[in-house]
């Protein structure tokens, strides 16, 4: 089977997967709008128009999402929430200038629905899919590990590149002109031909700083309309959370209490956005003599800390202990979303050991973030670094997409515990 043959499976594979989402999203809302009216008075015509608009629109984003960007990892969920908003804010502004009859109820749904599905195929999906990908290992082009992937090194521009999905190169090299040739053939047969820079970074959600000018703003600061969105929403949120959580904060404040002596609240000095050092709110997991001693490795959390209380231990895993930072929140010095604020001790080692580890404070720091979803807790400097690269690839990337998508991650981290200590 040759590469092109073999990508056009995969490809159709991913996109049967797409559309079974998107015709779910545009048929599950009109049935349950289907069992609450009555059949008798009811006049169909606008929920059938929906339905339809539904799952054309549907076909529309499947096709237009996988050719927005055909770069797989995180890039390739970039564009589901723009593309699917987009195609149903026209769907929208057509039945208002056509004054055509729709359900909105019915079509909220089919666009939320939509989001979630294609969402979930995209993180589901990615944890299954397989590619082979040639490498020409010539100026920056070097093997990374990612989970599946397999390399397929490829030497001398007359070498057959057979059963592979894509093929992958450093175009910032000086390549020869036999191996310009042979890139240029394969991708006019259709076989996606990978600048290795970008693949690194889409791939594994990472951005390794080399000097501060490879940001893609054209300046260090992200964009700060995006921003003060965020800080608007942040503290609507909070606010309502807070409203709504305040009953099981109180439940886990007298367990706290129950099962050892000290406050139920435990205060840290944090290094936060801009630099500048606040004070976090999180419940109380650990012991107060060992939990609030003020240096290096008392402000590390081991794997299996014998610190860590009986109730903190469940905290921690559900990641109710960081409920208290919602007032940190609508006191506008931590986000929903961010990287996550670092000790003061800690994150002055880290700044004299990590190259532009305090680039970091760019933004505001987070309840979670994607070093979090992607990499969980880590001490050690080495992993420390790898987490700096999640965090630079938040800061580059930092949009409604890739909020939503560490939101729908942290839900599953919520349930499995993972990368909790």
């Amino acid at each position: 089977m040759g590469s092109h043959a073999l990508h056009s499976r995969r490809i159709r594979h991913s996109l049967r997967n797409q559309i079974i989402a998107v015709l779910i999203s545009a048929i599950l809302p009109y049935l349950v709008r289907l069992l609450f009216i009555d059949q008798q008075q009811q006049d169909f015509t606008g929920l059938h128009v929906t339905l339809a608009a539904a799952s054309i629109g549907g076909l529309l984003i499947v096709f237009s999402q996988r050719n927005f960007s055909r770069y797989p990892g995180a890039e390739s969920v970039s564009s589901i929430l723009s593309i699917t908003s987009l195609i149903y804010g026209l769907i929208v502004a057509i039945f208002l200038i056509g004054r055509i009859d729709y359900v909105r109820a019915v079509l909220v749904g089919n666009y939320l629905l939509c989001v979630i599905l294609l969402f979930a195929e995209q993180v589901i999906g990615s944890q299954h899919r397989h590619m082979r990908i040639a490498i020409v290992e010539q100026g920056d082009a070097r093997r990374f590990d990612a989970p599946g992937i397999e390399w397929m090194p490829v030497s001398d521009p007359a070498m057959p590149i057979l059963e592979v999905d894509a093929i992958t190169v450093d175009l910032r090299a000086n390549l020869s002109a036999d191996w310009e040739r042979r890139i240029t053939e394969l991708a006019l047969i259709g076989v996606p031909v990978y600048h290795i820079k970008h693949l690194r970074e889409s791939v594994t959600g990472m951005v390794e700083l080399e000097h501060l000018a490879e940001t893609s703003y054209g300046t260090l600061s992200p964009p700060y309309i995006y921003i003060l969105f965020k800080r608007v929403i942040d503290a609507v949120i909070a606010a309502i959370a807070l409203l709504i959580a305040w009953p099981v904060m109180l439940l886990v404040a007298l367990a706290i209490k129950l099962d050892s002596p000290g406050p139920a609240v435990f205060r840290q000095t944090r290094i936060g956005f801009g630099g500048h050092p606040f004070t976090v709110q999180k419940f109380r997991t650990m012991r107060v003599s060992q939990a609030a001693a003020d240096s290096r490795s008392a402000a590390m959390t081991q794997a299996d800390d014998v610190r860590i209380t009986r109730i903190g231990r469940f905290l921690r895993k559900s990641r109710l202990d960081e409920l208290p930072q919602l007032l940190n929140i609508l006191r506008g010095e931590m986000s929903l979303i961010g990287p996550r604020p670092e000790a003061a001790v800690l994150s002055s080692w880290y700044e004299s050991e990590i190259p532009f580890y305090r680039y970091r404070h760019i933004v505001m720091p987070g309840v979670t973030g994607w070093a979090q979803v992607n990499q969980g807790h880590v001490t050690n400097v080495e992993d420390v670094t790898a987490k700096l690269h999640y965090d630079f690839y938040y800061i580059k990337h930092i949009s409604p997409w890739i909020d939503m998508l560490i939101v729908l991650r942290t839900m599953i981290t919520m349930v499995s515990g993972y990368g909790a200590k």
